[in-house]
């Protein structure tokens, strides 16, 4: 069994954010990239479990120039078999699916994994992209994932209750929470990282189809106000004018 998880570098939670050039471009000055924690928590490490079950392959894919090597690394260290890498910023989120699905085409994976959303963008695109792009099942937002032979049984949360579906592989499918539990990496993953392969491959001419146009920051949180309980007219003023929950 082939899987292949998508994964992607979201900056570390505690970074400071701003922007540069006219609140156009994100400044990554001092920032510290991390692998983005739904594509390691829920993907990633569910494939290696299914790995370590069944057997097969896992196969970690992203979209980025050289300085996301160490984000790779990281994914390496916790348990995957090889990486590859399509040499380019990821401009977009369909120029990202596309680029790994032109991979995908060519190597005839069994399952490919994405997690839910970035931290960063929470778009929630480009699982669904690349099964289009592939003309695959997509399941979106997967919180179970289990395999009898080529048939997939995955549940979703709905409104109310949870789903459960069949497929058969190949699919696509995005993880959430419940998927699996994070992994540690320990110093012989670590160690055994620095060799594992890292193929670097260009990308195909594909062009993206939206742009940033400038960014902004939340609006900082004011003071805390403190309410007479017995003055209930301003409470609901401020409820009202303020806040404009009401």
């Amino acid at each position: 069994m082939k899987i292949l998880v998508c994964i992607s570098k979201s900056p570390d939670t505690t970074s400071k954010i701003a922007f540069t050039d006219g609140n156009t471009k994100f400044d990554e000055n001092g920032v510290q990239y991390i692998v983005n924690p739904y594509d390691e928590w829920y993907a990633l490490v569910r494939a290696l479990e299914l790995k370590e079950t069944l057997g097969g392959t896992v196969t970690i894919i992203t979209v980025g120039s050289a300085g996301d090597d160490s984000i790779i690394r990281k994914a390496l260290a916790i348990g995957a078999d090889e990486a590859v890498r399509i040499d380019a910023e990821a401009k977009d989120a369909y120029f990202t699916a596309s680029q790994i699905a032109e991979y995908a085409k060519e190597n005839n994976f069994d399952i490919i994994l994405t997690g839910k959303e970035t931290i960063n963008y929470n778009g929630s695109q480009v699982g669904g992209m690349i099964a289009e792009e592939l003309d695959l099942p997509f399941i979106s937002l997967a919180t179970k994932l289990d395999i009898n032979n080529t048939t997939a049984t995955l549940e979703t949360e709905i409104v109310g209750g949870v789903q459960v579906v069949e497929v058969q592989m190949p699919f696509v499918a995005s993880c959430a929470k419940g998927m699996a539990e994070q992994r540690i990496p320990n110093m012989r993953g670590i160690m055994a990282a620095r060799t594992k392969p890292l193929t670097i491959i260009t990308p195909k001419n594909i062009s993206e189809f939206t742009s940033f146009t400038s960014y902004t920051t939340p609006a900082p949180k004011t003071a805390c106000k403190m309410i007479d309980p017995s003055n209930m007219d301003e409470l609901v003023s401020l409820l009202h004018n303020e806040a404009k929950v009401i």
